[in-house]
């Protein structure tokens, strides 16, 4: 199905609870799974969430009992993202604190070596240096948060933020940066 035609739907199910997450889920599925996976390929062998099952379960969280209304098919898109996000850090939080033997809770960035960082420790990492950039460039973390957790190009983000693409490359390029610094700050 098109973009307008997915939109309209959109639309439509924020309009009226009659159209059902049954008919949304098959137009964004193959996209939300495309997400997840490009967001996963770096985790090797030690894997227990599959891409699938992080598209199901932030399904689940996206339809929890509520009406959400979507002004676009790039709002929904966004709002899956961060909610793909949470799961990432959610599950890389209880998956260190396991590893380290402090049972649940909390990770302390300051105690993960950049270097020897896991795929968990790397989402623990980028998420931190994101909210703490979030405060100095909101525009500059967005852009982050859609290319890191969501896998999207520049074209896309220009698009779902409506800006020139040449924007976003300016803003990526600082986030990037910002990023690289909050890192580094984090790892001394």
């Amino acid at each position: 199905m098109e973009a307008s035609n997915l939109t309209l739907l959109l639309n439509a199910r924020s309009d009226s609870p009659a159209c059902s997450s049954d008919e949304l889920l098959p137009l964004v599925y193959d996209e939300l799974r495309r997400m997840a996976a490009e967001r996963m390929s770096d985790e090797l062998r030690e894997r227990t969430l599959q891409p699938t099952a992080l598209v199901h379960e932030a399904w689940l969280r996206l339809h929890r009992g509520r009406h959400q209304q979507w002004n676009d098919r790039f709002h929904f898109f966004r709002v899956a993202v961060r909610t793909m996000r949470r799961i990432l850090v959610d599950r890389a939080r209880q998956r260190s604190s396991l590893r380290h033997c402090e049972g649940a809770g909390r990770v302390n960035i300051a105690d993960i070596d950049l270097a020897a960082a896991t795929p968990d420790d790397r989402v623990l990492l980028v998420n931190s240096a994101l909210d703490e950039l979030r405060k100095l460039d909101p525009e500059g973390a967005r852009v982050v948060e859609l290319k890191f957790f969501g896998g999207f190009s520049n074209k896309e983000v220009a698009w779902m933020t409506k800006v020139s693409e040449r924007t976003v490359e300016r803003q990526w390029a600082y986030a990037k940066a910002m990023v690289y610094q909050l890192l580094e700050e984090l790892d001394r």
